[in-house]
């Protein structure tokens, strides 16, 4: 399951990534069926998304029917972008105190494909409401296993790089040859420790459907204890019992 999987990917074996943090952003469904009661849809660990219109409908919502808010108690969502920046930030590779030009502050980018991509709106509106450059694979370079943006100003060292790109394209030396989207030896530079990426590379193996099967075994074996929230009840065919349950 895991070997054979789309999602594994060789090149990030017997390595950590910066910081030792895979999942800086975790995408999970959840799909309520009681009072109480919730249940896991699906893990998305790769690159998630979605959130942009879950605050832009908020927004709608407040403007719509304020009242509903005043009735209900409904948790306050609009701090997410600063939330999402502040976790971006805590894993740059380089202390304050080395940021270039005395700012004191890690330059972070997100990565986008591009105009044409399905999520082109997220990434404009989280890039935007981050207060962060939103940047293709052409406006970044690799010298010496460190990652620069092309600015008007000249190179700026980048960060940290929350990338809305999937591992096949982000870099053509290792990946997908053919790929115009990624960065050349930007995976140099991410195991030279020089560049955080979010999430990092090869977490998409977590959102596959077998594994998701498997995670509250997951779960208990790495916590100890049994997770909160519940996995929709799933069958693995390759077992008899469940096959004699699914043929039935």
């Amino acid at each position: 399951l895991v070997l054979q999987n789309p999602g594994y990917c060789l090149h990030m074996a017997g390595r950590r990534p910066p910081g030792g943090i895979w999942v800086h952003i975790a995408g999970i469904d959840l799909v309520r069926t009681g009072p109480d009661e919730f249940y896991v849809l699906e893990d998305n660990a790769r690159t998630p998304s979605g959130v942009s219109y879950m605050l832009e409908n908020r927004e709608v919502m407040l403007k719509l029917v304020p009242e509903l808010f005043d009735a209900v108690k409904v948790a306050p969502v609009e701090t997410y972008p600063e939330k999402l920046l502040e976790t971006l930030a805590s894993v740059s590779p380089r202390p304050a105190a080395k940021m270039s030009g005395g700012k004191g502050h890690p330059t972070c980018v997100l990565l986008t494909p591009g105009q044409y991509n399905s999520a082109f709106y997220e990434h404009s509106f989280l890039a935007d409401k981050l207060g962060i450059e939103l940047v293709e694979g052409s406006d970044l370079f690799v010298r010496d296993d460190i990652v620069y943006m092309r600015t008007t100003e000249g190179p700026e060292r980048v960060d940290v790089i929350y990338r809305r790109l999937d591992d096949a394209f982000i870099d053509p030396l290792v990946f997908n040859p053919q790929s115009m989207l990624g960065v050349p030896g930007l995976m140099a530079a991410y195991h030279a420790g020089n560049v955080t990426l979010a999430n990092a590379v090869g977490t998409g193996i977590a959102d596959d459907k077998a594994i998701y099967s498997y995670m509250p075994e997951i779960v208990r074996f790495y916590t100890g204890e049994d997770p909160i929230l519940q996995n929709v009840p799933t069958w693995r065919c390759r077992e008899p019992e469940a096959l004699g349950y699914v043929l039935d």
